[in-house]
C-alpha cells in the first residue's frame, strides 16, 4: 500500500537516498515510529542550510510519528568531517554548551513538543560523556573496519589533504548515537543530509554487528542547489541565521521573497507546508503573472512565519512596506539599522549638504552635487530635499546617529557624524 507520506515528500523531492526503500514504507504502514535527526552546535544558531532535514522531520510529526531531535554536545566537541576539505577548529566546553542552549530553544519554535507524538529533544554529551576511553575501543572500536571506514567518502576525501584521528573517529560516534536512540527510544530511522549518508549507513551497520538484526533504516534529503549555481543560504551579508539578532526578520524575509522564478517552486515544496493544489497554482502563477511574485510572496510569508512567528512576519512586511513607499518615518532607529545595515556607510564632518554628499562618496562632484539635490534627485530620511544651501540639521540625525541619504529611486547611503 502506497504510504501517503512518502508519495508526498516523492513529490516534493525530498528523498535523495533509502536503505530500504520497501522496508520503509512497510514500517511507516504499520506503526507510528520514532525519527531521529541531529545536528551539532558549531554555532549557537542553526542557518538556513540546516532547515531541510528538519523540516522533513517535521513532516513526519504531522503524518503521526515522533521526532527525536538531537543536538550533539559530544560530537559537536570533535567535528564532523563530512563535506569539508579541511579540520575543524575545536571549541571549548564552554562555547559548545552555549551553543546546545542557543539551538534549543530555535527546536521549540520548529517542533511541537506535546502529545503522544511530541518531539522528544536529546543531547549525545548525556551517554557519549559516560564511555571511557577503553570501553569506546573495546565495545564499539572493535565491531568497525578501518577499511570500512577508508572507503566512507567523507574519510576518503581527506585522505590527501589530512585527517586526524578525532575526525577519523566522528562516523563511529554517530554511529553509536543511532544504536543508543534505537535501543533506549525505539528510534527505527534517521533523517539527515545527503553528505549524512555515510554516517547514517555507519549506525546501522554497527547495530547489525553488535546486536544482530535489528530494524533500523536510513534516508536522507537532497542537497539544497541553486540554478544559478551559488551556494544556497548565503547572503551578500553572510549565512542567514535563525535567530533574530543575527538575521532580523526582515532580513530573513527578503531573502526568500528575493528567490528567482526559476527556484521558487521548489523551495515552496522543501520550505513550506502547502499542499500540492496550492504549489501548482502558485507554479501557473509564475508562468501566467510572474510580475505579481505571487510565489516567492507566499514562500517569504510561510517561511518567516514557521522559523519565527506570525508577529515577526508582520514586522517584516511592514519594513518591507514601508521601504518601498519610501517612508522611512514609519520605521524606528532599530528597524531603519537592519535594513540598511548592507548599504554603503560613510562619516562625515561636514553639516553642508553638498559637502556631505561629496565627503561621503555619494555625488563624484560639487556640480553633480548641485545638480542632484535641484533636481530631487537627493532624499533624507525619505524626504526630498532640494535647497543646494541645505545643512544637515539635528532633526535629521536618526538617534543623533545617522542619516539614510537616497540618491535616484534604488542607491542608499547610511551617513554617519563626527
Amino acid at each position: 500500500m502506497t504510504n501517503a507520506l512518502l508519495e508526498d515528500l516523492r513529490w516534493r523531492g525530498l528523498i535523495y537516498q533509502e536503505t530500504h526503500p520497501e522496508a520503509i514504507e512497510a514500517l511507516l504502514n504499520k506503526e507510528s515510529v520514532s525519527v531521529y535527526c541531529g545536528t551539532d552546535p558549531t554555532a549557537d544558531s542553526l542557518h538556513i542550510g540546516h532547515l531541510l532535514p528538519f523540516l522533513t522531520l517535521k513532516r513526519f510529526q504531522q503524518h503521526g510519528h515522533r521526532p527525536v531531535v538531537l543536538i550533539g554536545g559530544a560530537t559537536g566537541m570533535i567535528g564532523d568531517p563530512s563535506g569539508r576539505t579541511d579540520e575543524r577548529t575545536l571549541q571549548t566546553l564552554e562555547q559548545v554548551q552555549k551553543n546546545v542552549d542557543g539551538i534549543k530553544a530555535q527546536m521549540e519554535q520548529l517542533f511541537d513538543f506535546e502529545g503522544e507524538t511530541g518531539a522528544l529533544r536529546v543531547d549525545n554529551k548525556d551517554w557519549l560523556g559516560e564511555i571511557d576511553l577503553l570501553t569506546f575501543l573495546r565495545d564499539y572500536g572493535k565491531h568497525v573496519g578501518v577499511n570500512y571506514l577508508l572507503a566512507k567518502d567523507s574519510i576518503a576525501s581527506r585522505l590527501e589533504t589530512g585527517i586526524s584521528f578525532t575526525e577519523f573517529t566522528y562516523t563511529i560516534l554517530q554511529a553509536i548515537d543511532f544504536g543508543h536512540l534505537n535501543k533506549t527510544h525505539n528510534v527505527k530511522l534517521q533523517i539527515g543530509g545527503s553528505d549524512q549518508w555515510g554516517n547514517i549507513t555507519s549506525g546501522i551497520e554497527l547495530m547489525r554487528r553488535m546486536y544482530g538484526e535489528v530494524e533500523a533504516f536510513g534516508l536522507t534529503v537532497p542537497l539544497v542547489t541553486k540554478s544559478d549555481g551559488k551556494k544556497f543560504g548565503k547572503s551578500e551579508g553572510g549565512a542567514i541565521w535563525l535567530d533574530r539578532t543575527k538575521t532580523s526578520p526582515y532580513e530573513f524575509y527578503q531573502f526568500w521573497i528575493n528567490t528567482p522564478d526559476s527556484d521558487v517552486i521548489k523551495f515552496l515544496k522543501y520550505f513550506t507546508f502547502l499542499d500540492k493544489d496550492a504549489i501548482d497554482a502558485l507554479e501557473k502563477s509564475v508562468e501566467t503573472e510572474p510580475h505579481l511574485r505571487l510565489a516567492q510572496k507566499t514562500l517569504a510569508e510561510e517561511v518567516t512565519k514557521y522559523v519565527h512567528d506570525e508577529h515577526a512576519l508582520e514586522e517584516a512586511k511592514r519594513i518591507t512596506e514601508s521601504l518601498f513607499k519610501g517612508d522611512l518615518k514609519a520605521l524606528t532607529a532599530d528597524e531603519l539599522r537592519t535594513s540598511f545595515k548592507d548599504v554603503p556607510q560613510a562619516v562625515v564632518s561636514t553639516s553642508n549638504l553638498v559637502d556631505l554628499l561629496i565627503e561621503a562618496g555619494i555625488s563624484p562632484s560639487k556640480r553633480q552635487a548641485r545638480e542632484d539635490i535641484t533636481n530631487g534627485a537627493i532624499s533624507l530620511n525619505g524626504e526630498k530635499q532640494q535647497d543646494v544651501n541645505y545643512e544637515v540639521q539635528s532633526s535629521d540625525k536618526i538617534d543623533n546617529e545617522f542619516t539614510i541619504v537616497r540618491r535616484g529611486k534604488k542607491k542608499y547611503f547610511m551617513v554617519k557624524y563626527l
